[in-house]
């Protein structure tokens, strides 16, 4: 059995990556924050003309985990849940949904259905470019599965928290490489090798439970169930992530606490996710609840 993304799996990763370096820098994503929209002009045509949401579960892991770490500010988690690049999400005990303003459908969940929603006032978001607003249930029924989408939502959100974890350990690297104190680098003191390499290590744990869990989602095998591998990957990669923002702030230092440095949008991104579609804590419990009573149940 090949444990291995494909070349052409790999390559297609590297073109997204390429493009989003070009349409998504951290300028656009810092423009993102005082635009009308919260989103970066044009971006969205070119990431659907891409082909992310015409890919299987497997092919689109990658390139999900390179719109994290490009901190994109569009509905990629929404859009990739949904299987349409029209709509945005609301789901139960939230009721907020992302750039309502600028999509077509809003899909709200009322018990176990999800329901055309009409959009009312914006409200404040720790992420600047993620423009939430209030939204209301209407009677008009979707024909959307909610476990479904509940289950590719959470893993669209761990892969994207991946990718953020590993831009903020890429950024804290090259800081660390530059900065110096007593005439060396600082990335020299075992101290701070210490803790870039704990949230080093801390993501190479979580991005396999990711793969595996898209893996999962897209043949269902029975060795492992959908709602285990998600949790699994979305508890994983929600820790992974927290633990990138604290490492890379203490090694910055005091200029991490500054809105002029790019550090805090990806920051304050990781916070949102990983709270997002579930926390650590959260789905911790449905693994658990799996390993004592055997298969969940679709909760």
């Amino acid at each position: 059995m090949r444990f291995a993304f494909a070349p052409e799996q790999l390559e297609f990763r590297d073109a997204a990556r390429n493009l989003l370096e070009k349409e998504c820098p951290p300028s656009a994503v810092r423009d993102a924050w005082a635009n009308e929209t919260g989103r970066v002009p044009g971006l969205w045509d070119r990431i659907v003309e891409m082909g992310l949401f015409d890919l299987g579960d497997v092919d689109s892991i990658l390139v999900l985990e390179e719109t994290g770490r490009a901190c994109v500010p569009e509905p990629v988690v929404e859009a990739w849940a949904l299987r349409r690049t029209d709509a945005t999400l609301a789901m139960h005990g939230t009721p907020y949904a992302l750039y309502a303003d600028s999509v077509d459908v809003v899909a709200v969940q009322r018990d176990a259905e999800f329901v055309r929603g009409t959009v009312g006032e914006r409200t404040p978001s720790v992420d600047g470019s993620r423009r939430l607003f209030a939204v209301e249930a209407t009677d008009e029924v979707l024909d959307i599965d909610v476990h479904v989408v509940t289950e590719r939502a959470a893993l669209a959100a761990a892969a994207q928290l991946v990718g953020l974890a590993q831009q903020m350990l890429d950024m804290s690297v090259a800081y660390v490489s530059q900065r110096e104190q007593f005439g060396k680098p600082i990335g020299s003191f075992q101290a701070v090798k210490h803790h870039l390499a704990d949230a080093a290590l801390r993501l190479e744990f979580a991005r396999p439970c990711v793969h595996r869990a898209a893996w999962v989602l897209e043949n269902d095998d029975g060795l492992m169930s959908v709602q285990e591998a998600v949790s699994l990957a979305k508890a994983q990669a929600s820790e992974a992530a927290l633990l990138a923002a604290r490492k890379a702030l203490q090694v910055h230092g005091a200029i991490g606490y500054t809105v002029e440095y790019d550090l805090h949008m990806w920051m304050k991104r990781a916070w949102a996710l990983a709270a997002a579609w579930g926390d650590a804590a959260w789905h911790r419990n449905r693994v658990k609840r799996h390993l004592l009573k055997g298969p969940m149940s679709n909760v």
